[in-house]
């Protein structure tokens, strides 16, 4: 796989924007869900790795309040393969101790989807390995306006001054609270764009965009990028002397 992985430098979280599912479909002259069908081993690996060498979070971009906009076959396609997926790889998360949550609108899927969410989500919820986040009907700009919503009705019913509000606290109102903010993204399929992704959270992440179609993406993608992150120097504003002191 190339470079030797440190294992004392590895990114606490992972972040990846699974694209490029309808382009490999179209290069099959398939139909796009046979995309998206065929992307289920590129989530199982990514997920395998990230278990096996110990990153502790992995928050995949499933489905943005935009694509609701899709056609309605794809839709209900991608909501029912959701489901068959989370039933068929249910044993696997536990035998990996794996722990499924998710951020993002979720009481707004289809009760179906919901249901079977929420049973894997309490049935993982006693492991403690890798934390396997969904992030479903979500999108940047809505968790920062659901955020900015919850601090208003703090302001004019509860007291909250808005001189209290800084970063720490809005940050304490996203739905990814409690989670660090991912050290490492990685966007297949070569598009240059974030794709209002977690906006709030991406301020100092590393980006690593790969030319791979997301059904093509296999743990030696993962094992490039995780070498490819060590590699650089984070500096968060200040210059290499002042970081490497």
């Amino acid at each position: 796989m190339g470079n030797v992985i440190d294992r004392t430098n590895l990114p606490a979280h992972v972040a990846i924007i699974m694209d490029g599912n309808g382009r490999w479909a179209k290069k099959k002259g398939a139909a796009r869900i046979f995309g998206h069908q065929n992307a289920i081993k590129a989530v199982r690996e990514a997920t395998e790795f990230c278990a096996e060498e110990g990153i502790s979070y992995l928050t995949l971009y499933a489905f943005s309040t935009e694509n609701w906009a899709r056609p309605k076959d794809e839709v209900e396609g991608l909501m029912s393969l959701l489901v068959s997926t989370i039933k068929k790889e249910l044993p696997t998360l536990i035998e990996n101790n794996v722990r499924l949550s998710t951020i993002g609108a979720v009481e707004s899927l289809p009760t179906k989807t919901r249901l079977k969410l929420d049973e894997a989500i309490k049935i993982t919820s006693v492991n403690n390995g890798l934390n396997l986040i969904l992030a479903l009907n979500y999108s940047g700009r809505w968790e920062i306006t659901e955020a900015a919503k919850e601090l208003l009705t703090k302001c004019l019913e509860d007291g909250l001054s808005p001189n209290d509000i800084d970063s720490q606290l809005l940050g304490e109102h996203m739905n990814t609270r409690g989670i660090p903010d991912p050290e490492l993204l990685i966007r297949t399929s070569g598009e240059m764009r974030i794709s209002n992704f977690m906006l709030w959270q991406l301020a100092y992440t590393e980006l690593y965009i790969t030319d791979v179609l997301w059904p093509d993406f296999r743990k030696s993608h993962m094992h490039k990028a995780v070498t490819a992150y060590q590699q650089r120097e984070r500096r968060f504003g200040k210059i290499s002397e002042q970081v490497n002191s």
